[in-house]
């Protein structure tokens, strides 16, 4: 067979200049140094590359044998509000006017977080109390305010328990020409159970309306009715009773705006004569007269816990 005219690797032609013919960066054919080829990943990282990854077989970098400091005890607020402080959102402002202290220094900030058992917390410079949960059925007269501090020194709903109690605090609102069941507390956890919008624990009324009511009243009510925040509406209406001068209703609710069953019937051309709230969840008012309360029993309290949609 003929040879080829090609000159060989070994035997390269020389340029004009006596320079010879080299192979491309990245022939084969490149002289290196052999050796035991490295991975891909190291190889990248030893260049630069921003693609980088770790090399199989490689062993991760050891953990830090130092563990970081991590806050014990509790948030204030919420200590706050299982001491009968008010609610949750009530101890924050609390906390950011620099009324709170821990261990002698004023705290404002709403993540702070505290051990009861072995830090002093004080409020208005009065020393945490140390108290068991307490939980009230009230029958709420008309007239008296579900709040906890007054400028004017008008009648409070905690005014009609005694003091053996200690600081309680009310779970929700009547307005003050309301009356009917309200459940006081010192329990934070347990009042943002039943008062937040995601929980939705229902709240059954009984309302005499001036007039007589037409018959597609509960579904309108029940559909929606636009107030200033939007639209709302009732969860259950029946017509219980129809006279000359009046009705009754009973409404159902699972939200708590701002006096939201007389607004929502007032838009409808409804004045509400009387508003009373017979029920929160299972727990029902009964034959407590107004202003009497009683203790809720355990089962009460476990059931209050469950009659909301619980995350």
């Amino acid at each position: 067979m003929p040879r080829s005219n090609q000159p060989s690797r070994n035997n390269r032609r020389e340029k004009p200049d006596g320079r010879k013919n080299r192979p491309h960066p990245l022939s084969p054919s490149r002289g290196r140094t052999r050796g035991k080829r490295r991975p891909i990943g190291e190889a990248r990282r030893s260049a630069g590359s921003l693609f980088a990854r770790p090399a199989v077989g490689k062993k991760k970098p050891a953990a830090r044998t130092e563990e970081e400091p991590r806050p014990e005890g509790h948030r204030v607020q919420k200590i706050l509000a299982a001491a009968g402080y008010g609610s949750r959102r009530e101890c924050e402002e609390l906390i950011s006017t620099g009324r709170v202290e821990i261990d002698g220094k004023i705290v404002t900030e709403l993540g702070v977080r505290a051990n009861p058992a072995v830090q002093r917390i004080r409020v208005d410079g009065e020393t945490l109390p140390k108290t068991r949960p307490v939980y009230l059925a009230v029958n709420k007269p008309k007239g008296f305010l579900c709040t906890h501090r007054d400028q004017q020194g008008r009648r409070r709903v905690i005014d009609l328990v005694p003091d053996q109690f200690g600081r309680v605090f009310p779970v929700g609102r009547l307005d003050q020409y309301s009356e009917g069941l309200i459940l006081l507390t010192n329990d934070g956890a347990f009042a943002e159970q039943l008062t937040h919008p995601r929980f939705e624990v229902p709240k059954k009324y009984q309302v005499q309306v001036a007039g007589e009511v037409e018959p597609d009243l509960p579904r309108r009510l029940q559909k929606g009715i636009h107030i200033a925040e939007g639209v709302v509406q009732a969860d259950e209406v029946k017509i219980k009773s129809r006279h000359a001068l009046s009705s009754v209703l009973e409404i159902v609710l699972r939200e708590g705006k701002n006096r939201e069953i007389r607004r929502m019937l007032a838009r409808i051309g409804h004045k509400v004569l009387t508003l009373r709230r017979i029920a929160i969840g299972p727990v029902k008012l009964g034959d407590l007269a107004p202003g009497e309360y009683r203790l809720l029993t355990k089962r009460e309290v476990a059931s209050l816990y469950s009659a909301g949609n619980t995350p």
